[in-house]
């Protein structure tokens, strides 16, 4: 089958994450990217899909507001004519998510339904090796984290069982490489764990702790998992072990070198399927 003509050029970027129902998150994080997306591409129609069926469901019966998952993301695109799609995950790592809609672009790629159909990579993947670019760097980087010998900055990411969680010990890793001596990454869901964190701020002799989300949006866990009152929230059991502490509030997606980084793995996978062949003859 050969696309010719409108069809063939109507070119759209799904901009997908797990979602959130906190509006004024949803605005400073993912909304900000779409609007990168926007300016970087304007020969393309950015959408927006959620992999939360729970946070698409709740804002539908709550708000009014109708999110696509990913898999209606697609269909709703096919039947609107469009058949160049890039899908650009907004997950911080290869995990569980990232599967899911790995699994699915690759369905509809065996049914080449679309023209052409290409899947961006979430925030950290590449190490850097056999000359990709390294995206832990490129974080830390945009971090922009400065401590002196008296503070320490603590990172609070998800985590879970997924083996793509050994992504927050990598990144711990190259935090030291980089010369952030006194930066520590924690998982809610998994390792490192925040008491291993604890052991390590109390070696280091440090008095007070910036405590930050690593994670796109500062929603349900930041306002609980992180700063709320309950003992295990990080908040409590940092105050505890008696240090003084700096909250930030803020979501890595309001961060504007974050938001450029989304846009260069768009950049990339658009650069590396340009060299590919169709999927119609």
């Amino acid at each position: 089958m050969k696309w010719t003509g409108e069809a063939f050029h109507k070119k759209a970027i799904v901009v997908v994450s797990f979602g959130t129902t906190y509006a004024e998150a949803r605005k400073a994080s993912i909304e900000s990217i779409e609007e990168k997306m926007r300016a970087a591409f304007p020969g393309y129609e950015v959408r927006r899909a959620f992999t939360s069926r729970m946070i698409i469901r709740c804002l539908a019966e709550r708000d009014g507001i109708q999110v696509d998952n990913e898999r209606q993301a697609l269909d709703r695109l096919l039947a609107d004519g469009f058949r160049e799609v890039y899908i650009q995950p907004l997950h911080i790592i290869a995990g569980e998510e990232y599967e899911k809609i790995r699994n699915i672009v690759n369905e509809y790629k065996d049914s080449q339904k679309f023209c052409r159909l290409e899947l961006g990579r979430p925030l950290l993947y590449y190490m850097g090796q056999e000359e990709l670019p390294d995206d832990y760097l490129a974080v830390i980087d945009a971090l922009d984290i400065m401590t002196d010998a008296n503070e320490a900055v603590v990172l609070m990411g998800h985590g879970g069982l997924h083996p793509a969680n050994a992504a927050y010990a990598a990144l711990q890793l190259k935090l030291q490489d980089a010369g952030k001596q006194n930066v520590f990454v924690y998982a809610v869901e998994g390792f490192p764990t925040l008491q291993q964190v604890v052991g390590q701020l109390q070696r280091t002799g440090v008095k007070k702790v910036r405590l930050q989300p690593f994670m796109l949006v500062a929603g349900s866990h930041v306002l609980k998992d992180m700063e709320g009152e309950d003992e295990g929230s990080a908040k409590s059991v940092l105050t505890a072990a008696g240090f003084e502490l700096e909250i930030k509030r803020h979501g890595l997606g309001e961060n504007p070198a974050i938001q450029a980084a989304y846009v260069r793995h768009v950049k990339d996978v658009m650069n590396k399927s340009a060299g590919h062949s169709s999927n119609y003859k």
